[in-house]
């Protein structure tokens, strides 16, 4: 018996390392795959573009960072730092200017929101809140795909979409074991979450990106609540298509929801709860809405990293130091990176190389250039993260751009791409709830396609019209 265990063990211990070493075989890959990449687009560029060496170099570190940050064959945090490193090794930035972009204000933003959703997680804010939702829709398909499609953008209010996503996971796979309907409950959290990303500045990275590079070129930025007076109409529109396109065909039957039935509302619920109507009423009175108020004047970074610090207060937060190991740093160092890149096209005036493009498509009329931009937008994120995608095209739209279109369309047009990236849903890479509910869930590629695309459709003719009628008046 004593021989046996040990074969036994022994055996398990060389499956162990024969997976470890097809772990390492398959990062060692990836990586040798980036580099050639790079080699190979830095002397694309300088022997058949005739770019300059710094020109070249920063096309090969860009290619190397999206491959990178695409298959994952090192951690989204050190990927995301490599910036720091390479853009000073080429000079392409001094490391003063590079080391900046990741103190960026938009970071503190995000960090706060990334420690209110930590707090709500630890409490199970969040289940309170799904359970509060389902109990106010009828117990059938339909019902539910509602009802986790209206949690997602009340929890959206004050997390990320990716947090979003995590939080509401658990909830759609608890509902119902039919195959079909768990597809189905699966894409709204995912789609649901992806909707919900662009009702706030904080929803999705992209947005934060978006707001970040407006300061960074000196235009005029967008408030928190005169964001959300932007996109909440659009968003109760897109909630409301994905409730028909993905209760499409399913039967009007009543289902046995047993989920979260023992759960009861704390003290401690009801406190962050007022904490955060708090957040949201000061944000909204600090929100100038022009010419008839100036708003408080305060900072809103600072007033989010704020209520994020008082979660670590005893007494008065639900947090204790540990538990900032539950935030993604790495993120905001994926901030930083996309600030960077931003950073170095401007200065290296390389978007100005897109010109010619942009100027061909300005005789077409406006409408036709927004629906372009918006398909290749669409096209990108099948191959791109969104995140990635949107900090390097702002850069790439605001240079192109300054010769036949004044600050406020750029604006708008620069809006419309940072929005159309998360209406992108028909492939896991394309959004992180997408990624999050694929690797998590266990849904099929074709059944995220043939519903994702229909939506986006969707999207993209709301978002035009949304666009063209309403907030061009606003910026």
């Amino acid at each position: 018996m004593h021989f046996r265990w040990r074969s036994k063990r022994h055996t398990h211990l060389e499956h162990s390392a024969k997976f470890a070493l097809k772990g390492a075989f398959a990062i060692s890959l990836g990586l040798i795959f980036a580099l050639l990449c790079a080699i190979i687009s830095a002397l694309i560029s300088i022997y058949y573009f005739d770019a300059s060496a710094q020109v070249g170099a920063f096309m090969g570190i860009l290619c190397l960072l999206i491959i990178l940050w695409t298959n994952q064959a090192l951690p989204l945090g050190i990927v995301s730092l490599l910036p720091i490193v390479l853009f000073p090794a080429f000079g392409i930035l001094d490391v003063k200017s590079a080391t900046s972009n990741y103190a960026n204000p938009i970071i503190f933003l995000f960090l706060g929101g990334f420690m209110l959703a930590t707090a709500v997680e630890k409490i199970g804010l969040h289940r309170i809140i799904a359970k509060a939702f389902l109990s106010h829709f009828p117990p059938t398909p339909k019902g539910v795909i509602t009802a986790l499609g209206v949690a997602s953008v009340a929890l959206g209010s004050a997390l990320s979409n990716s947090t979003v996503a995590l939080l509401l996971i658990p909830v759609a796979l608890s509902v119902s074991k039919d195959a079909v309907l768990k597809t189905r409950f699966l894409l709204s959290v995912a789609f649901g979450a992806s909707i919900s990303g662009i009702t706030t500045p904080i929803g999705t990275p992209p947005n934060l990106i978006f707001i970040g590079f407006l300061e960074t070129v000196g235009f005029e930025g967008i408030g928190f609540m005169t964001w959300i007076m932007m996109m909440l109409p659009l968003t109760i529109c897109m909630l409301y298509a994905m409730v028909k396109v993905l209760s499409f065909g399913l039967p009007n039957e009543t289902l046995q929801i047993e989920v979260f039935k023992e759960i009861g509302v704390s003290f401690a619920h009801k406190r962050l709860l007022v904490m955060l109507a708090f957040l949201l009423i000061l944000l909204l009175l600090n929100s100038p809405i022009k010419p008839f108020y100036d708003g408080l004047g305060l900072n809103e970074n600072v007033v989010l990293l704020f209520f994020g610090l008082l979660m670590f207060v005893p007494k008065v937060g639900f947090l204790q130091w540990e538990d900032s190991k539950q935030i993604p740093y790495e993120i905001n160092f994926l901030f930083g990176a996309g600030f960077c890149v931003a950073m170095a096209i401007s200065e290296m005036h390389l978007g100005s190389a897109f010109a010619p493009i942009f100027s061909y498509l300005s005789s077409l009329p406006i409408l036709v250039f927004i629906l372009l931009l918006c398909l290749l937008v669409l096209v990108l994120s099948m191959f791109i993260s969104s995140t990635a995608l949107i900090a390097i095209l702002l850069s790439i739209i605001f240079a192109s751009t300054k010769g036949f279109l004044d600050a406020q369309m750029q604006s708008l047009v620069m809006l419309i791409a940072t929005i159309c990236v998360g209406f992108s849903f028909m492939f896991p890479i394309s959004t992180p709830p997408n990624a999050i509910v694929f690797s998590k869930g266990g849904i099929k590629i074709w059944d995220m396609f043939r519903f994702g695309i229909v939506l986006s459709g969707v999207g993209i003719v709301l978002l035009i019209a949304f666009a063209m009628l309403y907030w061009r008046w606003v910026l």
